[in-house]
């Protein structure tokens, strides 16, 4: 099978997973589903069962069936056939076949065979069916009047001389309705002229007794009827056993007569029936992803104006159009063109010059996706911790429309996950009568929030649980040989123990991580992307967790800059303000070096070329300029020898043996190439900062 199909399968059982999980947790949330979500999971799970037929995953096909055969049930006697005591155990139920399906998709992508072992869940299935039919009322037996004292095989017919005899798994239920989608199946398949019976197992759940005891019969014209109808019945998951039988002579009847099927549907579907959405062409997965249960109006558009694009060729594209913009630079920036007078020229580069802006901006939208899908898989963690630990805490999702690059989005889900499990595992009290001694809502609450500033995006995890102990973190640190003994550090300095390798306050290891196991990864993970990690914490009133990422990796508007003979980039979005000073402007602290006044503060002053150990560059203040630069918190003023202009530039990643040796601690972000051919520094404004103070 092809690659293009695999990922587009992938794709769509990703996709589709993020919505059923997100229609599950906001109907555990009412306590029920509507009519909107049965019908929409009913869907979804006919679309995993076709997909994963056809990619020849079966076990994800026969799981997917028997959800579907349960909302199966659920849809044509709605949740009224649900008693409230078992509605738990259904959500329960979904998100285990959710997990299910997730723990198999990644297989896949993994390279990995699929599993064979879903007995365990079939048994569950079943379960749950008994204890629905031993919730509702106790049918009165027919069994005399639907058997009547038949022979077995006493059901030959002169019309449908060709029957198949189909037995159901011992205990999977409600078998009339079973039965009735066993024809449903074989009309869709094609098949016109045939009859079944009991004749009437849509509308009278007493014929369950019949088909347990005798079996479900179906009778064909011919046999091509019968061959075709055959992988459409014992392709489902809850049929046990059948056999083949041809023309007897007619006798008494078994059961009452038959219904023969023709060109009419068997039933009269409801409005909102998914048989006109099976048979219907299947939108595609951006479009599923777009429609809603609550949005039908607005999936209609989403049909017509979205597709998918794999992710490969966005990278391909914007790798074309960073070389587009290096191109154009060096064109326009020609040491040959130099002191040439060249007005048509100028013209047609400065129109080039807002092509190219435009045609990145386009690329780059391309690749900007909201942090909501990811987002909305915190509450389904935030769910089923609150069970397993028993701490109800809620989940509360800010600014979930935010857009990031789809590369450093990916890049973030894990360390999101990882933060959102600590706060639950270490961070919400045990014991809730802790929280109300504390003063605080016995509720435990996670803020999960996402806002741009600039050229980044700012994500904060926040809980109201116990916060950071200093003392305990210290002590731990001291034992990890982390600290130094008789060292005074810092609630800051403390913080930062957590993110370093090995560090954990937990004394044991548990299903969920502690509050600082694997911090150090979340570390690297996010600055593997440009990003930083920041703690803040209050003993007693929770903590904050800061994730501060770039909204891209590959063009930006930067400031190149000059010290001696080096070119550097300054991103523009660093910069408030760039002027000329002084040395009668400077004032010289004992502490922080070199201070200047601006706005009524004063701001440290870092010198590139001390910075970088340069050889040459100007070491009078009036003969350089100042570039007042911020990042986060962290504001100081830059000190440059001149301005060379501002340029889009492509970011090229370092090498990874210079990233091996911890370069982006030092003031380097990257490099890239400008128009004369020459490479040149992109700085990093964050680290610069701090090293310069360590």
């Amino acid at each position: 099978m092809g690659n293009d199909m695999m990922e587009a399968y992938l794709f769509e059982m990703n996709t589709l997973l993020e919505q059923v999980d997100e229609i599950v947790l906001s109907a555990e949330k009412n306590g029920s589903f509507s009519e909107d979500e049965v019908n929409e999971i009913f869907r979804i799970m006919h679309t995993f069962k076709g997909s994963s037929a056809m990619m020849e995953f079966n076990s994800l096909m026969t799981v997917a069936h028997r959800v579907e055969d349960l909302f199966f049930i659920i849809r044509e006697k709605s949740m009224d056939v649900i008693p409230e005591s078992l509605r738990p155990d259904l959500f329960d139920l979904i998100f285990q076949a959710i997990d299910f399906f997730r723990g198999e998709v990644e297989k896949i992508e993994n390279g990995q065979p699929t599993t064979n072992d879903i007995d365990n869940f079939l048994e569950k299935v079943n379960g749950f069916q008994s204890k629905i039919e031993a919730g509702g009322e106790d049918a009165p037996a027919a069994e005399e009047e639907l058997s009547g004292g038949a022979v077995l095989l006493d059901f030959g017919s002169a019309e449908y001389p060709y029957a198949l005899q189909v037995f159901f798994d011992e205990g999977c239920g409600m078998e009339n309705l079973r039965a009735f989608m066993l024809v449903n199946s074989v009309r869709e398949a094609g098949v016109t002229a045939f009859d079944y019976m009991p004749a009437d197992v849509d509308t009278n759940p007493d014929t369950a007794s019949f088909i347990m005891e005798k079996g479900f019969i179906l009778r064909f014209a011919n046999p091509t009827d019968r061959e075709q109808a055959m992988p459409h019945i014992t392709g489902t998951a809850t049929v046990s056993t059948y056999q083949n039988f041809d023309f007897l002579p007619p006798k008494t009847p078994a059961a009452p007569a038959p219904v023969v099927v023709e060109e009419e549907p068997v039933l009269a579907m409801p409005e909102a029936a998914p048989k006109a959405a099976e048979k219907a062409p299947q939108p595609t997965p951006a479009q599923q992803q777009a429609s809603g249960a609550n949005g039908k109006q607005q999936a209609q558009h989403a049909k017509e104006s979205l597709i998918s694009v794999s992710l490969g060729k966005l990278d391909a594209l914007q790798a074309i159009v960073g070389e587009i913009v290096i191109t154009e630079s060096m064109v326009t920036a020609s040491p040959d063109l130099r002191g040439l007078k060249l007005d048509n020229f100028a013209g047609a580069a400065r129109q080039l010059r807002s092509l190219t802006d435009e045609l990145q901006d386009i690329s780059m939208s391309l690749r900007m996706v909201p942090v909501s899908a990811t987002f909305q898989k915190m509450k389904r963690i935030v769910r089923d911790m609150s069970k397993k630990l028993s701490r109800e805490t809620v989940l509360e999702l800010v600014g979930e429309d935010t857009e990031v690059d789809k590369t450093i989005v990916d890049s973030i889900s894990d360390p999101i996950m990882h933060i959102v499990r600590n706060s639950m595992d270490h961070g919400i009290e045990e014991n809730v009568n802790d929280r109300i001694a504390a003063g605080k809502n016995p509720v435990g609450k996670i803020i999960l929030s996402a806002r741009h500033t600039g050229g980044e995006v700012i994500i904060e995890i926040t809980d109201d649980g116990r916060g950071a102990d200093d003392e305990a973190i210290l002590n731990k640190a001291l034992r990890q040989g982390l600290a130094l003994p008789g060292m005074d550090y810092s609630h800051k300095d403390i913080l930062n123990f957590l993110l370093m390798p090995g560090f954990s306050t937990n004394t044991e290891v548990t299903e969920y991580s502690g509050r600082g196991v694997g911090m150090d990864v979340v570390k690297s993970n996010v600055e593997s992307v440009g990003g930083s990690v920041t703690i803040t914490s209050e003993k007693g009133q929770g903590m904050t967790t800061t994730l501060k990422i770039p909204l891209t990796m590959a063009i930006m508007d930067g400031m190149e800059v000059a010290v001696g003979d080096s070119i550097f980039t300054v991103p523009i979005n660093y910069i408030r303000q760039i002027f000329r000073f002084s040395e009668a402007d400077i004032v010289h602290d004992a502490v922080h070096g070199e201070m200047l006044k601006l706005s009524d503060n004063y701001y440290p002053v870092i010198r590139a070329k001390h910075f970088y150990h340069l050889e040459q560059g100007a070491e009078r203040f009036e003969d350089g300029i100042i570039l007042w630069v911020e990042s986060g918190e962290r504001s100081y003023c830059l000190f440059v020898d001149e301005l060379i202009g501002q340029q889009q530039v492509v970011v090229k990643p370092l090498p990874a043996y210079i990233n091996d040796y911890g370069i982006k601690n030092y003031g380097v972000a990257g490099c890239t190439i400008l128009g004369d051919g020459t490479i040149s520094i992109i700085m990093d404004v964050a680290s610069i900062f701090a090293a310069a103070q360590s």
